[in-house]
């Protein structure tokens, strides 16, 4: 009997102990956002046509869209929080936004501080230049004046490209605080290139602004794939999120939103070998 009444106590105490540590536990982010009734998504509006203000000043855009897409699928509200792309890692890293819906690439770097989804959407790096500039490739760029915005994957991969293999060439790198300041310097020939993305540098040159400047040679760095970011630790909600965009690809909505804000086929999301 006193075997039996001990063995009965040790169960009841670790059941209470087990239910006082599950409610002790902290509500993880997909918790948190459901809870407050809205998903707070980082977006660079100054990245047409990714993210962008329309003539009422609203955000609009790709990312914009998807970030609706999302706080439709979960039954809540959404906010977006316009970020320039230094401010993308500082503003989750501080709490400021629930997720960076803002065209982020899944650099090891980045994967250090913070948490990244699988891939929703791939880009190529291109040149832009500058009225009266020719060249015939990637390699006559060297001597010249190129820039890139800040903060940017583009930025870091021209860099290292021009540090590895350009040693002792007479070019100059500027930096810019957006692509919108890097576009107009262009224009006005305050470099004679800058390195965008494809999608950047067909929705500028549709747009009528920039009828001076012309498309240059795509950047020998290979495919550029981005992801949504959020907390390193928050595994519940890179999970959900994850989801979220496999079912926007089968469901097609990511081709819909694709064609209406960029035009033509979507591109791929898989790389070939792996499974994401």
């Amino acid at each position: 009997m006193k075997t039996s009444n001990l063995i009965s106590r040790l169960i009841y105490t670790v059941v209470v102990g087990l239910f006082f540590f599950a409610g002790s536990v902290q509500a993880d982010q997909l918790d948190k956002v459901l809870q407050k009734g809205v998903v707070r998504c980082g977006v660079v509006l100054d990245f047409p046509p990714m993210g962008y203000r329309d003539g009422d000043n609203n955000p609009e855009g790709f990312d914009v869209q998807m970030c609706k897409d999302l706080a439709a699928a979960m039954k809540i509200k959404h906010q977006v929080v316009g970020l320039t792309w230094a401010e993308r890692i500082p503003a989750l890293v501080s709490g400021k936004i629930d997720v960076a819906i803002a065209s982020s690439s899944d650099t090891l770097e980045r994967a250090q501080t913070v948490g990244f989804t699988i891939p929703y959407n791939v880009f190529q790096f291109v040149a832009v230049l500058a009225p009266g500039v020719s060249v015939n490739s990637w390699e006559d760029l060297k001597d010249l004046r190129v820039g890139a915005a800040v903060g940017t994957t583009y930025e870091s991969e021209f860099l290292n490209y021009k540090e590895k293999n350009w040693s002792g060439s007479k070019g100059k790198y500027v930096s810019f605080q957006s692509e919108n300041e890097s576009f107009l310097a262009v224009k006005q020939g305050q470099v004679d290139a800058i390195i965008v993305t494809d999608t950047v540098a067909a929705n500028n040159l549709k747009s009528g602004k920039f009828d001076e400047v012309s498309l240059g040679p795509v950047a020998p760095f290979g495919a550029d794939i981005v992801g949504m970011m959020t907390k390193r630790k928050e595994f519940g909600w890179i999970n959900y999120l994850n989801i979220f965009i496999n079912r926007q690809v089968r469901s097609g909505r990511h081709q819909e939103i694709y064609t209406k804000y960029v035009g033509g086929t979507a591109p791929s999301l898989s790389s070939q070998g792996v499974y994401y």
